[in-house]
């Protein structure tokens, strides 16, 4: 266990030492959009292509992989807007809380940490997960989540502007340059691949700085004081539900004969285990859903996975 906490202490150390740099004042709310660009645009797309120029096409986008984690998200989706639209939660806010329990946070802290407990094998499962939940997951959060108002428009307008969102994400373009890369063994030289290098250099510590930034960001600005009922269940279906899902469905794809490997059910199993991702709370603050719930739940996912991650991280690599 004590090899498990060498390896995530520092991870979420850097998160909280984001956090306290903004809650003291050392970054200014206006400051920390300006970090989340340079990480969503600039470092961590320059990360994914480089992962994506050295991993085979095939388990860059496994098919297999797509497939069942895909499978995955439409469960983790419809099991917590089952459980949670009612009541005061309004189907906008049941989706956005969806999407906060079945997308962690794989591109800001999940791949950099998943491929230092188990190896630089893990990147091209870890980048399938990434791709399903930006075009899939989000797109039908979205999509549910304006569901109510599109009556009134057509729910065309409702898929169009989801799948626009999912569009206009650089990660999934930088996802598929570096498969291009992969497949035409073209790859980058001279200064251009000494910038890229830098740039992904850069991502992982400046990403979870950037976290613990953003966390304290919408902790402050969260328009709602939510109670504990409404967002705790939410952070513990992320936490628990969604890896042992994830684990059971790929177990049994696995015994029906999908392409999947004892090591891929691992690595996704522990990005399950990741917390939710901190960039939902924006997205909910835009389309005018109870963005402090979506601040707590993302919050308190983050809080306890420092356990339940590297207790995961412990059962599945160390027994």
């Amino acid at each position: 266990m004590l090899s498990t906490f060498a390896v995530t202490v520092p991870f979420f150390a850097l998160v909280l030492l984001g956090y306290l740099a903004a809650r003291q004042g050392m970054l200014s709310d206006a400051a920390i959009p300006g970090l989340n660009v340079f990480v969503l645009y600039f470092a961590l797309p320059s990360a994914l292509f480089r992962f994506g120029t050295n991993t085979p096409l095939l388990q860059l986008l496994s098919p297999g992989i797509l497939a069942i984690y895909s499978l995955c998200a439409l469960l983790m989706i419809g099991l917590t807007i089952a459980l949670t639209w009612r009541g005061s939660v309004s189907l906008k806010d049941a989706a956005f809380g969806a999407q906060v329990a079945a997308f962690p946070n794989t591109g800001f802290m999940g791949l950099p940490l998943v491929v230092t407990l188990v190896g630089p094998a893990a990147a091209g499962t870890m980048i399938s997960t990434i791709v399903v939940d930006i075009v899939l997951t989000s797109s039908v959060c979205i999509a549910l989540a304006q569901w109510q108002e599109a009556s009134k428009h057509g729910h065309r307008a409702a898929i169009v502007t989801a799948l626009r969102g999912a569009a206009l994400n650089p990660l999934p373009w930088a996802i598929a340059l570096g498969a291009a890369s992969s497949a035409t063994g073209l790859k980058p030289v001279g200064p251009i691949d000494a910038i890229v290098r830098m740039l992904a250099d850069a991502a992982t510590p400046v990403a979870l700085f950037t976290i613990g930034a953003v966390l304290w960001l919408a902790s402050r600005h969260a328009h709602t004081r939510t109670p504990a009922f409404q967002y705790l269940p939410v952070a513990l279906l992320k936490l628990l539900i969604h890896p042992m899902s994830v684990a059971i469905v790929t177990k049994a794809g696995q015994a029906l004969g999908i392409g999947i490997s004892d090591f891929e059910i691992k690595v996704l199993t522990l990005t399950a285990a990741l917390p939710s991702a901190n960039n939902v709370w924006a997205l909910a603050e835009r389309y005018g859903a109870d963005n402090g719930r979506i601040a707590r739940i993302i919050l308190s996912s983050t809080l306890l996975s420092f356990l339940t991650l590297s207790g995961a991280a412990w059962l599945l690599l160390h027994r």
